[in-house]
């Protein structure tokens, strides 16, 4: 099976850019794309956090969060760190404009910025969750998938011409940015929620850029 391609850092300003320009909801979608590429979030996991997972009764950050077995694509905990200034800063945006829109308000002003903590940080134009899709694997295990959101996602990709763009190239391309800084396998499969190294190796091996280089020194 073909690995999701690395999106490089122009082609994420790009897309970044020109989904600022053409969405419905450029504050949610931005907010939408820079999360997947600054924490390597699944799709589901996107659909299913709330707001009470990212921010604190007063209405800070929870800066040290994590994704609840319920809500990981694993089924288990692992963690997640709200620490990215760009992150926060596109999120708190767009829930500003959720407030003001009305959308997951709470009657409690004073917690959680108005909004209601277990409602899913992400809402469609419509103000109501993305739909899940629930299955239950030959193991036995409920699994949940969130093909609306997956489709939209790649759809921005699409929009902004980044061929093959995804949430899945999104993930992959968090991780081999972290291998070429030199961080280690296994923080990096604690991030992306992997249970064996080995699945982490395969994502971050074939990086188009380290092949560029071989070519490059060859001669």
């Amino acid at each position: 099976m073909a690995k999701p391609p690395v999106i490089e850092d122009k082609q994420i300003e790009h897309l970044i850019k020109a989904t600022a320009a053409y969405s419905r909801v450029p504050v949610r979608d931005t907010a939408l794309l820079l999360i997947l590429y600054g924490t390597a979030l699944a799709v589901t996991e996107l659909a299913t956090i709330t707001v009470g997972d990212y921010l604190a009764e007063d209405g800070s950050v929870r800066v040290t969060s994590s994704i609840r077995p319920s809500v990981a694509h694993n089924g288990e905990v692992r963690p997640l760190y709200w620490s990215n200034k760009r992150v926060v800063a596109a999120i708190d945006a767009y829930l500003a404009w959720r407030a003001t829109h009305r959308q997951g308000r709470t009657i409690k002003r004073d917690a959680y910025r108005a909004l209601d903590p277990d409602s899913p940080l992400f809402l469609t134009e419509d103000g109501q969750p993305y739909s899940l899709t629930k299955r239950t694997l030959p193991s036995g295990v409920l699994s949940h998938s969130c093909n609306s959101l997956g489709a939209y996602i790649s759809r921005l990709h699409a929009n902004a011409g980044i061929e093959g763009g995804s949430a899945q190239s999104a993930r992959r391309t968090l991780a081999v940015k972290l291998h070429r800084k030199g961080y280690d396998l296994v923080h990096i499969a604690a991030l992306l929620g992997h249970k064996s190294i080995s699945t982490t190796k395969r994502l971050v091996s074939q990086d188009p850029v380290r092949l560029a280089d071989i070519v490059a020194r060859a001669i």
